[in-house]
C-alpha cells in the first residue's frame, strides 16, 4: 500500500471540495496511526478510520478514472476494503464481511487482495456460525451477575432487603462489564463461549448438589437413626455452594475455552450432561436409591455423560443442528413414555420410571440414526434463544438449550425441639422445558 505523510491528513471539510477528495482522504486515513489528530481536532480511531476509508473508496468510484488513478492504485483500494472486511469478521459480523469480500472480487478481481477475499469468502459461512461467541457470553454474564447480586448477600446471611437491592443494582452491570472484558480479551468462538457459560451453570448445579449430599457446613441431628435432620438453617451454606460452584465452573470453562471448540461440540456436551442427569435419576430410582443417595446418582450420571461427550464429540464432528435434532427426538420419546404411563397407570414405581427411560433411549437412537447422513446439510428446526428447550411463539415452534436458573422451593423442615414440620424456602435450580406466547 502506498504511504502518505502525516502532514497530508486533513479534515473532511478541507478536502470535500476537490475532485480527488475521496481518494486523498482514503490515502490519508489508511496510513494514519491509531490516535493521530486531524487538523480539525478530531481523533481517528481504528473503527472510524475503517468506516471513512470504505465510504471514501465507494465515493472514489464515481469520479473519473484519471483522478482516481492519480491518488491511489486499485491494489491499495482493495487492500483497504480487505482490512475492513477482516475487522467485521473478527467482530462476528460475517454477513457484512462477506458483502465486502464480494465487492473486492467484483471491482478488483486481479489484485492480491481479491485472492485473499476469495479464500475468506469461501470460509464465511463457517465463520458466520462460529465467530459469534462474544454476544452470548456478555448476555449470560449479565444474567449471572444479577444472580450473584442475590447469591452473595445470601451467602453472608443478609436478613434485610437492602443488601439484595444493592446487589441487584450492581450485579447486572458488573456482570456485563466482566463479560465484555472477557470476550474482548479471548476473542471467543460460539463453542468456546459456551464452554464458559456451561461451566458456570453446571458448576452452580454441582455446588448445590454436592453440598446437599455431604451436608457441608451444617451440623446434623441424628437422635433418631437412621433419620437425620439439619440442626440449624443451611441457607447461607447453600448460597455459598451455589456461588462458589458457579465461579469455579466459570474459571474451568475459561481454561478449556483456550482450545478450539465448535458450536456443535458445545451443544453436544450440553445436551449430554442433561441426558446423563436424567439417566442418573431414572437409574437411581430403579436401584431403590433415596434421598442423598439418589441425588448423588443424579450428579454422577450428569458428570459422567458430560465428560464422555467432551472427549468423544470432537471426534464425531457433530453439528449443532444434529445435536439439537437428536436431543429433541429423545425428548419426544420420553414424552411418549410419559403418555403411556398416564394411560396404563402402573402401580410399580420402577415400571413407571422405566417406561419413559426406555422410550427416551429409543428416541435418541432413532434421532442419531435418522440424522447420520444429513449431518452436513441439515439445518434443523428453528433455533430459539437459550432458556427453554421447546418454545412456541407467534405460531412457530423452535428449539433451544434449557438453561438452569436459580429459584426457591418449599421443603419440609422438621423442628428437632417441637417435632412440628413447617415449610422452609430453600434455593434450588429450575430447568425450563417449554415456553409459549400467544
Amino acid at each position: 500500500m502506498s504511504q502518505y505523510p502525516e502532514s497530508e491528513v486533513r479534515s473532511y471539510s478541507e478536502v470535500a471540495g476537490s475532485a480527488g477528495a475521496s481518494s486523498l482522504l482514503l490515502g490519508a486515513t489508511a496510513n494514519v496511526p491509531l490516535g493521530a489528530r486531524v487538523r480539525s481536532g478530531m481523533r481517528i480511531g481504528s473503527k472510524m478510520r475503517t468506516a471513512i476509508a470504505v465510504a471514501a473508496l465507494l465515493a472514489a468510484a464515481a469520479v473519473s478514472p484519471r483522478v482516481a488513478s492519480a491518488q491511489v492504485t486499485p491494489s491499495d483500494s482493495a487492500a483497504v476494503l480487505l482490512d475492513a472486511a477482516q475487522g467485521f469478521e473478527t467482530d462476528g459480523r460475517a454477513a457484512v464481511a462477506a458483502a465486502i469480500y464480494q465487492l473486492v472480487l467484483d471491482r478488483y478481481p486481479s489484485t492480491p487482495a481479491a485472492a485473499e477475499a476469495r479464500a475468506r469468502l469461501a470460509a464465511a459461512p463457517l465463520e458466520a456460525t462460529s465467530r459469534s461467541g462474544s454476544v452470548e457470553l456478555r448476555v449470560w454474564m449479565t444474567i449471572y451477575g444479577a444472580w450473584l447480586g442475590v447469591g452473595v448477600p445470601g451467602a453472608f446471611g443478609a436478613d434485610s432487603s437492602e443488601p439484595y437491592g444493592v446487589g441487584l443494582l450492581l450485579g447486572g452491570p458488573t456482570g456485563f462489564l466482566a463479560g465484555h472484558a472477557l470476550a474482548n480479551a479471548l476473542d471467543l468462538t460460539e463453542g468456546q463461549a459456551r464452554a464458559i457459560t456451561l461451566g458456570g451453570t453446571w458448576g452452580t448445579w454441582q455446588g448445590y448438589g454436592w453440598r446437599e449430599v455431604f451436608d457441608l457446613g451444617v451440623a446434623q441431628d441424628c437422635q433418631f437413626p437412621p433419620f437425620c435432620y439439619d440442626a440449624e438453617s443451611d441457607t447461607e451454606e447453600t448460597f455459598a455452594a451455589l456461588v462458589g460452584g458457579g465461579l469455579a465452573g466459570i474459571a474451568l470453562g475459561t481454561v478449556l475455552s483456550q482450545r478450539e471448540m465448535s458450536a456443535g461440540t458445545a451443544s453436544a456436551v450440553n445436551f449430554a450432561s442433561l441426558w446423563g442427569t436424567w439417566f442418573g435419576v431414572a437409574g437411581g430410582v430403579l436401584m431403590d436409591l433415596e434421598g442423598d443417595d439418589l441425588l448423588a446418582a443424579t450428579l454422577v450420571g450428569g458428570d459422567a455423560a458430560l465428560l464422555a461427550a467432551a472427549l468423544l464429540a470432537p471426534r464425531w464432528g457433530v453439528t449443532r443442528s444434529r445435536a439439537r435434532l437428536v436431543s429433541i427426538a429423545g425428548v419426544l420419546g420420553g414424552l411418549a413414555g410419559a403418555g403411556i404411563d398416564l394411560l396404563a397407570k402402573p402401580d410399580d414405581e420402577k415400571v413407571a420410571i422405566g417406561i419413559p427411560l426406555a422410550t427416551s433411549v429409543v428416541g435418541l437412537a432413532v434421532g442419531a440414526t435418522a440424522t447420520r447422513r444429513g449431518d452436513e446439510t441439515a439445518q434443523g428446526p428453528p433455533i430459539a434463544p437459550d432458556g427453554a428447550l421447546v418454545r412456541f411463539d407467534d405460531g412457530r415452534l423452535a428449539f433451544g438449550m434449557p438453561v438452569p436458573v436459580p429459584t426457591f422451593v418449599p421443603t419440609p423442615n422438621p423442628s428437632p425441639a417441637s417435632g412440628r414440620i413447617r415449610d422452609a424456602w430453600r434455593p434450588a435450580l429450575a430447568l425450563e422445558l417449554f415456553r409459549a406466547s400467544f
